[in-house]
């Protein structure tokens, strides 16, 4: 993948960045939901803000987990074949985890 590690670099620093407040919002999120009831974690993430900002997070920490996997299959990846599969796999991977969590966000926020 020549040519695009400015890029990549951009991307990595900036989706680390909107990792901050949205992993803190997550992790709030859990905490305050700690023993309640499933009715009130659905019903808390029916507030379309939440809903969207758990959509927002999920899909910021799987693009970035997805970068920083391709920054070690390029490092450590030397086959033609073997690195083509491994970045297939790791869009697979990445892109599978995004959207069955995001289909639990939207069944429970907007009953999709």
């Amino acid at each position: 993948m020549s040519g695009n590690g400015t890029s990549h670099f951009k991307w990595q620093r900036i989706t680390a960045l909107l990792n901050l407040p949205l992993v803190i919002f997550f992790l709030w999120f859990v905490v305050r939901h700690l023993g309640a009831s499933r009715a009130d974690v659905v019903s808390s993430i029916q507030n379309p803000i939440v809903s969207l900002l758990m959509l927002a997070t999920l899909a910021n920490v799987f693009w970035h987990m997805r970068l920083g996997m391709q920054v070690v299959i390029e490092d450590y990846v030397h086959d033609a074949g073997s690195f083509k599969l491994a970045m297939f796999g790791n869009a697979i991977f990445s892109g599978g985890l995004f959207s069955v969590s995001a289909y639990a966000i939207l069944k429970m926020g907007f009953g999709f």
